[in-house]
This record gives structure tokens, C-alpha cells and sequence, in this order.
């Protein structure tokens, strides 16, 4: 396995061009200075709202113009950091832009209390005067429908201020999980030391070598064991901090609140957790194909991740993702194949991993940046679909940008996996069908089906440990150690079955997923993969206007609720189809993986 590279060795066409954002980090400065401008000006803004229907435009205007410039220097920051996070400068500069952030946060925080106590026949006779302010219509009756839950001006001033004390439980694990948490070394093949890396964890994991798949497991979690009782506190305070907000702006649950941004109904999510939980013996079904497969008396968890047909396994070098990508996608139309070659050749992508690099992928950037992706490639067919997904999400943000003003140009969460994971089910169709051998098609195969097994079923599984989390400590309880090992081990016994060893380090995931930082995110991976599922099909069997409602679909923002979008292309997350007819795919693929 190769020696990270320093950041400062990778080659400058395999790194984002940030430079494009701000040419130095003179020129961020030089912005972040407007910002405190912006800031203190707008804070001068307070108690003027309903003066006049100009003076609200003016206010509004101002409002986006702060926000748009917060969001570029956030990213840029931010970015660098996550580039090496080592790198102390761009720490104290990933910093100072979530301290500016706060301090907008906390300046403009009258404004949502201020608007609400307008009367909507006010605000009627204020669109009606001033047609610049029919922009923000959507914006105010979203902020209207939201009423009860939005505090006094001096109550959100508070709870604004008090933010970045929130975020410190999300910024430690962080900068532990990035930059300080290190593992044991383990003997490879040839007696050669390989280091076990964030990075590199999922490769061992996929190695042919049955004893470095185990030795790579139980050094990674062990060092998550070690320090175990710490990442439980932390993660104790920010299921907390979750909670606080939640009962503070008087929802009924952390649940509640959180969903409540995308117009989500809670029954959607627990109708999630049923839809899977009632076919988990299908799941069970393909881990005793694999177990099969693999000819093993005992199937564990560092057997979850290797093929189950390691004959056709391959590397791809970056060039050859780039072509597979680019032709797997050609049914998504001639515009959408253009912008993805920009894309590679715009260097919109940071390509491999370096020290001090944060871990994972990710597409991200501002309104007024190109959609970066952030990538450590690693050359398997699961980075050259990486690839296809987060490309995915960036062309979902490009199409947003260029077809919505900055007040609805970007997309709820419960739609972001939509755009990413259509393209993987594209790619894989594709794939499919220019081969009829054998091996290769059940190697192809196989890689489907472990993305069913980590999206609808993983994704589902860690959504069911959230909430359990969540309710335990909204009844009163404290997650130590212990009590977050005995729930998660307990769902892994029940998600994967009789015929999984459920080892005892696994009882330790928790402690390396980073999303839970971020409350009840992860199931919006297994609703988007059903949507998506169900998008492809349409545009794979080339239904009248499917790519056509598909790009109204990515172009539509915020402009609409994430269930309303998802409608345009005939689908309807309300009810328990998606999610069923995905679970009949995956059944079915089992069976062409049995025949």
C-alpha cells in the first residue's frame, strides 16, 4: 500500500482549483472584513422591517446579499481545512469564518421574529406595491408556516449566539476522527508493514486476504474502544444540543424538528424503519449468499465488505473512472454529459488522499463557486461509482445555481441523495449491459447489492440507532459507553442475522460514523436511494419526458417542498412504494446472483 503523500506533493491537476473562489488568502481576508461590515450594518437594520414595503426589499436584499458572502468564505475556508487538517493556519481560518457566521447569525436574528409579527394582509398590500418583493413570496410563507416554533427577537438573538457553543460537540470529533485518532499497523502479505488509515480502512476491508481483513478490523476499532468513553460523551453532549433546540422552539421531539425543515412528516420515517424492518428477511437471504459465496464456515463482520466474486476484481486509474463515468451518464442528455466533463476538466475535484486530508468524499461549494468534489481515490470500482455519485450532487447544484435565485438556490437534504445515487443506478445498468459474461456480471452484481446492503439497509439501520438514542435521552437517560454499544450491537444482531457472527468490535460503528453529528440525516441516504431507484428506471427504460422532469427535478432548489420536487418525476415519498419496490429490486438481484 502506498505512503500518504504530504499535501504539498499532490499534483496541481488532481487538486481543486479554490483559487478560482479567492486568487490568496489576502482576498478572503479582504471579504471577511466586508462581512463584519455587512454585519454590523444590517444589526442598524432592527425595528425597520415594516417601515415600508421598499424598506422591506431593501432589508431582504441585504439579508441575501451577507448570507451569500458568508457562504463563500465559509466554504473556502473550510475547504483548505479539510485539505490538511493539520494545517493550524486554515484551522484559525475555518474558524474565524464559523465565528463570522455566528456573528451574522446572532445580528440578524430579529429579522424572522420581526417579519412574523407583520399582518398578512400587510404583507399583501407590500407584494402588491412592490413587485421586487414577489421573490421572497415563497421564502415569507415558508417563514409564516413555520410560525410556532420561531421564538422572541431577543430569544433567537440568544439561541444564535449560543450556537457555536452547539457546534463544539460536531468540531472535537471532528478534529479527532480527521486528524488525531491513529491505529496500529498490520503485517501485510509479504511481511510488510501496512498502515491502517481512514482512508484506507474499506480497501483492507476488500482485501482477498481473509487474516488482513481481520487484523485491519480489529485495529481500527480498537483504537474507537480506546477512547471510548470519550467519543461517548461527545456524542452525548450533541444528542443534547439536538434536544435543546428542539424543545426550545416547542417541537414535540428532536425527530420532529429535525424533519420539520424539509416539510417532512415523521410518519415518513418511521414508515421507513418498518418498510425495511419488515423484509429484513431478505437481507438475511443475501447474507447467507455470502456467506456462500465466500465458502466460509463462519461469515464476520470484516468478511461484509470483500467481493463475493473476487475473480473479476480490477483497479482503475482516475483516467479510466473519468471515461466509464462520462458513458454510463449518456442517457441524462447531451447538456448533462458537457457540464460533467467541465467538471474534469475545471478541476472541480480534489483527486487522492494526502496527511492530514479529511476522510470520504463529498460535493460542496457555495452559490457563487463551482460544485467542488472531494474525493480519495483509490483506484476500486466502488471510487469510480464515488466518482458518479458525487458528480451527481455536483451537476445537482449547477443546475439549482443557474435556474433559481440566491433565496432558492439550494436543495433540502431529503433530495440531496436523489441526483448522487440516480447516476450510480445508471452506472451500474450500464455496466451490465455491455457484458454477458458470466464472472464479470457477478462481480457487477455483487457491487448492486452492497449498495442496497449499505444505503436502504445500513442507512435504515443507523437511522433506527438515532432514534433510539435520541428517545433515550429525551426520556431522561445518559449515553455512556456502555449503553451506546449495547444499542447499536443489538441492531447489527437483528439487521444482519442468524448467519452473521456479529463480532464484538463491531459493537463500536457508532463511534466512527460522523453523521451523527448531524441528527437524522443518514435516512434521507435510504429514502433518496429509493427515489432513485425509481427515477432511473424511468430514464433507463427511456419513459416519455423522464429526463426532461428529471432536470426540472434538479433545477428546482428550494422552490419547492422536497416532496412536491420528487413528484415532478412521478414519485411519491409519502407512501411506502419507493421504498417496497426498491426492496423487490434488491430481491430480485439476489436471485440473479443465486442463478
Amino acid at each position: 500500500m502506498k505512503q500518504l503523500i504530504k499535501r504539498e506533493e499532490q499534483r496541481l491537476e488532481d487538486t481543486w482549483e479554490l483559487e478560482a473562489i479567492y486568487t490568496d488568502d489576502e482576498a478572503w481576508k479582504a471579504d471577511a472584513q466586508k462581512m463584519r461590515i455587512l454585519t454590523e450594518n444590517f444589526e442598524k437594520q432592527q425595528g425597520h422591517l415594516a417601515d415600508s414595503e421598499s424598506r422591506m426589499l431593501q432589508i431582504l436584499n441585504e439579508y441575501c446579499e451577507a448570507r451569500q458572502l458568508m457562504g463563500k468564505l465559509y466554504v473556502y475556508a473550510n475547504m483548505r481545512q479539510n485539505q490538511d487538517t493539520a494545517n493550524s493556519f486554515y484551522q484559525q481560518m475555518a474558524g474565524e469564518s464559523q465565528q463570522l457566521m455566528t456573528k451574522l447569525g446572532s445580528t440578524s436574528s430579529w429579522l424572522e421574529p420581526e417579519l412574523l409579527n407583520i399582518e398578512e394582509k400587510v404583507l399583501e398590500q407590500f407584494f402588491a406595491k412592490t413587485k421586487g418583493l414577489e421573490l421572497y413570496r415563497i421564502y415569507i410563507e415558508e417563514k409564516i408556516r413555520r410560525k410556532a416554533h420561531v421564538l422572541t427577537a431577543e430569544q433567537e438573538q440568544l439561541l444564535a449566539k449560543v450556537e457555536e457553543l452547539a457546534n463544539a460537540p460536531s468540531n472535537i470529533y471532528s478534529m479527532f476522527n480527521n486528524a488525531d485518532v491513529k491505529f496500529d499497523s498490520i503485517t501485510g502479505e509479504n511481511g510488510e508493514t501496512l498502515n491502517v488509515t481512514q482512508a484506507a480502512f474499506i480497501s483492507l476491508e476488500e482485501h482477498k486476504d481473509r487474516r488482513i481483513r481481520k487484523d485491519a478490523f480489529q485495529s481500527f476499532y480498537r483504537s474507537y474502544e480506546r477512547m471510548g468513553n470519550t467519543i461517548a460523551a461527545i456524542m452525548d453532549a450533541n444528542v443534547r444540543q439536538a434536544g435543546f433546540y428542539a424543545k426550545e422552539r416547542h417541537y414535540a421531539s428532536t425527530l420532529e424538528a429535525a424533519l420539520d425543515d424539509s416539510q417532512i412528516p415523521t410518519a415518513v420515517y418511521h414508515q421507513l424503519i418498518a418498510a425495511v424492518e419488515a423484509r429484513l428477511p431478505v437481507m438475511h437471504q443475501y447474507v447467507e449468499l455470502r456467506k456462500e459465496l465466500l465458502g466460509v464456515e463462519e461469515l464476520h463482520m470484516y468478511d461484509v465488505y470483500v467481493p463475493m466474486t473476487a475473480d473479476v476484481s480490477r483497479e482503475y486509474s482516475f483516467e479510466e473512472a473519468k471515461t466509464i463515468v462520462l458513458e454510463g451518464l449518456r442517457p441524462l442528455g447531451e447538456d448533462y454529459i458537457q457540464l460533467l466533463q467541465e467538471g474534469f476538466d475545471q478541476r472541480w475535484i480534489d483527486v487522492y488522499p494526502n496527511e492530514g486530508k479529511r476522510t470520504g468524499a463529498y460535493s460542496w461549494g457555495s452559490y457563487d463557486t463551482k460544485p467542488y468534489v472531494m474525493m480519495n481515490f483509490q483506484g476500486n470500482l466502488n471510487h469510480v461509482f464515488t466518482l458518479a455519485h458525487e458528480m451527481g450532487h455536483s451537476l445537482h447544484s449547477w443546475y439549482t445555481r443557474h435556474h433559481q435565485p440566491y433565496v432558492y438556490g439550494d436543495y433540502k437534504i431529503f433530495v440531496a441523495e436523489v441526483a448522487s445515487t440516480c447516476n450510480e443506478a445508471l452506472l451500474i445498468r450500464h455496466l451490465l449491459s455491455k457484458t454477458d459474461e458470466p464472472g464479470e456480471r457477478k462481480y457487477l452484481i455483487n457491487y448492486f447489492l452492497e449498495q442496497f446492503k449499505s444505503t436502504l439497509f445500513r442507512q435504515t439501520m443507523f437511522a433506527e440507532f438515532e432514534l433510539e438514542i435520541h428517545t433515550e435521552v429525551e426520556k431522561g437517560g445518559t449515553l455512556t459507553k456502555e449503553r451506546l454499544c449495547e444499542i447499536y450491537y443489538a441492531l447489527n444482531r437483528k439487521y444482519f442475522g442468524p448467519d452473521m457472527v456479529s463480532d464484538p468490535e463491531i459493537a463500536y460503528e457508532w463511534a466512527r460514523i460522523p453523521h451523527f453529528y448531524t441528527p437524522f440525516y443518514v435516512y434521507q441516504y435510504a429514502t433518496g436511494f429509493a427515489a432513485a431507484i425509481a427515477i432511473s428506471d424511468k430514464i433507463w427504460r427511456g419513459e416519455e419526458h423522464a429526463v426532461e422532469n428529471y432536470k426540472k427535478f434538479l433545477s428546482g432548489g428550494s422552490s419547492m417542498s422536497p416532496i412536491e420536487l420528487l413528484k415532478l418525476c412521478g414519485v411519491d415519498m409519502t407512501g411506502p412504494e419507493a421504498v417496497k419496490d426498491a426492496l423487490d429490486m434488491f430481491e430480485e438481484y439476489i436471485e440473479q446472483m443465486r442463478a
